[in-house]
């Protein structure tokens, strides 16, 4: 019987939404979050809309997944922890390589540490895993069938040819990743999140705990972040058009996401919670559509009602993958799990939310300064 669960990242902007809805299903939620600045502002505890929603909500305690002490104090009494406590920025992992690997590689080991080696009542642990993981993804080779490509190397790319093909050049099919796809991460942040993945699958079952792993596509909806220029595209293109600086867009606008919808993560990590269907397994969460950035981009501009320009820069991020979409196949066959929210219906609620929050600054600039100084942006 799970009634008591733990959070780590819990005041993020997934975890916060869970804790929520799981408080309102009766169970005790304990939250450790370190309030982290890039996302909640330099004065959380009292401007932070993610902490306030939670604040009386749940027992909280400020710390962080590195410290040996607070993860004792918050596994302490608790029958699950879903694990969220992690750096989430694509481009940002590439250069602060330390701080990726110690948050999330190192978080990880230290909470299965304590799992092994203390007494604890934990039944499962949940962790999000990311669709980064498969890299560049799945494809049909016109000859050879499915195939896993290698990533988009810098002089393809300075040459503006952006899609990825195989060795011998052939133009590919892109097909939906299953979860027995290659896992081949082009990323640190997507290697660190392998790395938790792997470690918790192979070290609970060993101590009797059930793990169930969540491979996310691109999260998005009301409460997410609109100030961290690092991550969601959604936000960092809405904060452009509300300060009608205009969109910029690498690549060549083709590029192609899995945009998944706040309460359909929600519900399908409930899922993995409550159903014994889930236990020791791995599952994509998302819609099964791609959907490409320059539709994203028209979508924002029409949903805002404000006509700024779009322009289709070339520029393009090391380390970044060029399409990836879902394939629901087995989360919907053992979890019943079905995508609520398409993108047209989820994009609407995400706008009229935005539309009643104060307009950010656009700091992407700061952010691809910093990328480009070493050598990662071109």
């Amino acid at each position: 019987m799970i009634k008591k669960i733990l959070i780590t990242g819990g005041a993020g902007f997934i975890g916060s939404n869970l804790a929520l809805k799981l408080t309102g299903r009766g169970y005790i939620i304990t939250v450790l979050d370190n309030l982290s600045e890039q996302i909640h502002g330099s004065d959380p505890e009292n401007t932070s809309p993610l902490y306030k929603s939670i604040k009386d909500k749940v027992r909280f305690i400020k710390g962080t997944v590195t410290s040996r002490e607070d993860l004792e104090k918050s596994i302490e009494g608790q029958d699950a922890i879903v694990h969220y406590a992690a750096e989430t920025g694509t481009g940002q992992s590439m250069y602060c390589i330390e701080k990726y690997t110690e948050v999330n590689v190192q978080g990880t080991a230290l909470m299965l540490d304590i799992l092994v080696n203390q007494k604890n009542s934990v039944k499962k642990v949940i962790i999000a895993s990311s669709r980064s993981i498969y890299g560049e993804g799945k494809y049909e080779h016109p000859e050879l069938g499915v195939v896993y490509p290698s990533h988009r190397t810098e002089e393809e790319m300075l040459t503006g040819n952006f899609e990825v093909r195989y060795k011998d050049n052939q133009t590919l099919k892109l097909l939906p990743t299953s979860e027995d796809s290659k896992i081949h991460p082009s990323s640190v942040y997507g290697i660190t999140k392998q790395n938790q993945e792997q470690m918790i699958m192979a070290v609970c079952p060993t101590i009797g705990i059930a793990p169930v792993a969540f491979r996310y596509q691109n999260v998005y909806g009301p409460g997410q972040s609109l100030s961290n220029p690092y991550t969601g595209i959604l936000s960092i293109f809405s904060n452009q058009i509300r300060n009608h600086d205009g969109i910029k867009i690498f690549e060549d606008g083709k590029e192609s996401r899995d945009f998944v919808f706040i309460d359909d993560v929600v519900d399908a990590t409930i899922a993995g919670i409550e159903n014994d269907n889930a236990n020791g397994e791995i599952f994509n969460v998302g819609t099964g559509v791609a959907t490409d950035v320059m539709t994203v981009a028209k979508t924002l501009i029409d949903s805002y009602g404000i006509d700024v320009p779009v322009t289709i820069t070339g520029n393009f991020r090391l380390g970044d993958i060029r399409h990836n979409f879902a394939d629901l196949t087995k989360i919907k066959s053992k979890l019943g799990f079905e995508p609520k929210f398409d993108f047209k219906k989820g994009i609407k609620q995400f706008t009229d939310w935005v539309l009643q929050q104060d307009i950010q600054e656009n700091k992407l600039n700061d952010s691809l300064d910093e990328m480009k100084a070493k050598g990662l942006f071109k």
